[in-house]
């Protein structure tokens, strides 16, 4: 995975002594963002210690560390009805990808599955949906193109619940964040599953490209604004993203990553480690 990026860069900034320009630099290129970068180069500053790469290192991986929360809660259906998780996000992020890693990752816990295919405006995004399902054994419930994708989360539901599946991913349609009438439309499938039941949808999670970098603390803005998000789900991580970004977000909105995607294999995906994500990335 594209990691380490500060680990490379830190160890060149002490020639004889820090520059905190580059520091700081450093710290905005790894996607980390100006307010929480300015906070761990105070601390560093206060930290009384001897600085050296070193001692940076072990700062800057305390600071992160302590923004995620200690443990992630294993993802459990609900007990009496299907767990709906719907899978945000603007154009490009792979959305759909991350919706079947999710449900190969629910069947290895010996959960049952069903997708709904509420992407109802890009191109092949429908039969995209059903082949990874028949490659997955898992079931398709889709309309037709251009399609109210809040009717088709309605029916999907009935349909979870009539099979006694314990979660429901819906794939929704990529938009961009910046376009109102598109977020409200998010807002209407929140809605409308809503009438089902007032917990619903139970997990609203934004997925992210990490490539993307800080255009993705725009996204989760605006999203969690119009929705209210419960999650993120970082993807690409074996191109050039950073990963930073999950640390901006979680800094910033209090929204925590609950996976991460690399590659392009249903076993590309694993849940998000604290620990081990922040070794990585530092």
């Amino acid at each position: 995975m594209a990691f380490g990026f500060l680990k490379n860069l830190v160890g060149k900034l002490f020639d004889p002594s820090v520059d905190w320009d580059d520091l700081e630099e450093t710290l905005i290129r790894a996607d980390l963002g100006l307010p929480l970068t300015s906070l761990i180069l105070e601390k560093i500053k206060k930290s009384g210690q001897s600085i050296t790469p070193e001692s940076i290192e072990e700062i800057v991986s305390a600071q992160l560390a302590a923004l995620f929360p200690l443990s992630q809660e294993e993802l459990l259906p609900a007990s009496d009805r299907p767990k709906v998780i719907l899978l945000l996000g603007v154009n490009g992020t792979g959305k759909t990808t991350t919706t079947a890693k999710l449900g190969h990752h629910l069947l290895s816990k010996n959960h049952s599955v069903l997708f709904a295919a509420a992407d109802t405006f890009r191109a092949a995004a429908i039969e995209q949906l059903s082949l990874w399902g028949e490659r997955l054994g898992i079931g398709v419930i889709k309309g037709q193109y251009q399609g109210d994708s809040a009717a088709l989360c309605y029916d999907a539901y009935n349909a979870a619940r009539s099979r006694a599946s314990d979660f429901l991913l819906c794939d929704t349609a990529g938009r961009l964040h910046t376009k109102s009438n598109l977020m409200q439309e998010l807002a209407k499938v929140c809605r409308t599953l809503g009438k089902h039941h007032p917990s619903l949808p139970d997990e609203k999670w934004l997925v992210i490209d990490a490539t993307t970098g800080m255009n993705g603390l725009v996204q989760a803005r605006e999203f969690h604004a119009s929705v209210g998000l419960t999650g993120i789900v970082l993807t690409k991580l074996d191109g050039s993203g950073r990963g930073g970004i999950a640390a901006a977000i979680q800094h910033e909105l209090g929204i925590s990553p609950k996976f991460i995607g690399f590659g392009e294999k249903a076993e590309d995906f694993q849940r998000f480690n604290p620990e081990a994500f922040v070794a990585q990335l530092v």
